[in-house]
């Protein structure tokens, strides 16, 4: 069995972290992936204090084992949600879209473990410096906000030039990746995309189905205008919004204002014609739904197979 020292870290089974999708990422989800032995995430995104408390305290009715809170920084309530992974005693913290030093002395004096995610080595070094666990390596592969680096070029630059444990993300949904990514110099993987087929993931069936009928090609990324790019599915909303980014005639808050609540649409209600359904490259390997606990047994059990037969190509 494939144990690392983010296991130990973590206190894990397996060395894999659920992505902290937004609207997607609660508490059945991030339940079922710590009670399948790997690391589940609460994603804050943009809700207030009160809902991720409920969540938290949901997922502790559902687990005795560890999960995070993953806190999107861009959030208006990232003070508050700062704020109650303290007072509810999390014991993993991830964060995106932004810098957490802010935070990280007040996490650090509550004992949370603190894994920025981070698109370059520049921030790797930064995250370093002031005291996180760990590292989440993520390439532009990988759904959601993304930045230019692939998986495959940032994992080991980051690997490199810091001394903390690495976990890579960004285009990995199967043991060729978690093994790939262990060759690279990671400790770990985290696993967004194909976790949305999980059955205890909470969102629209259409949304799922959109997953599994996916392509290799079937994604783009909007948002770079903004500073902030975002891969998603290709849909009417997607295509609609990567014109409206050229039309110079449109405001920079226009082009923001279009975008509100579309994840939310997708997520809940399986908009196609308004809703952004964030996924990452690899959705067209996603081949069915099945219990979280099922894909990481079969993710893990193929990544074994592969390094232990690695030498096979030595001669």
């Amino acid at each position: 069995m494939i144990k690392t020292p983010l296991c130990d870290i973590l206190g894990i089974e397996y060395p894999i972290i659920q992505g902290g999708m937004a609207w997607v990422a609660d508490a059945s989800l991030a339940s079922a992936v710590s009670n399948a032995g790997g690391l589940g995430l609460i994603a804050a995104g943009n809700a207030d204090a009160d809902w991720l408390r409920q969540e938290i305290r949901k997922a502790k009715s559902m687990t005795s084992k560890p999960f995070g809170v993953n806190i999107m920084l861009m959030s208006p309530y990232a003070d508050d949600v700062a704020r109650v992974v303290v007072e509810e005693k999390v014991q993993v913290v991830t964060t995106g879209a932004g810098n957490p030093s802010k935070y990280m002395k007040d996490w650090q004096a509550a004992s949370i473990c603190v894994i920025p995610v981070v698109p370059s080595t520049a921030m790797a070094k930064l995250m370093e410096r002031v005291g996180a666990t760990a590292v989440i390596a993520e390439g532009g592969e990988s759904g959601g906000h993304v930045g230019e680096l692939t998986t495959m070029a940032l994992v080991p630059q980051v690997c490199d030039v810091v001394s903390i444990p690495v976990v890579a993300a960004g285009g990995i949904a199967d043991g060729r990746g978690i093994a790939a990514s262990f060759m690279l110099g990671a400790v770990g993987v985290q696993v967004g995309t194909r976790f949305l087929v999980a059955n205890e993931c909470t969102i629209h069936q259409h949304y799922k189905d959109k997953i599994l009928k996916a392509k290799d090609i079937d994604t783009i990324v909007t948002g770079k205008r903004l500073g902030h790019p975002v891969r998603s599915l290709k849909t009417p909303f997607s295509r609609a919004f990567f014109q409206k980014e050229y039309d110079s005639s449109i405001s920079n808050e226009e082009l923001d204002s279009f975008a509100v609540g579309a994840l939310r649409m997708a997520v809940k209600e399986g908009d196609d014609k308004n809703g952004c359904f964030l996924s990452g490259q690899i959705a067209s390997m996603v081949k069915k739904e099945q219990p979280a606990a099922e894909m990481i047994k079969e993710m893990f059990a193929e990544a074994e197979n592969i390094l232990g037969g690695a030498s096979k190509w030595v001669k």
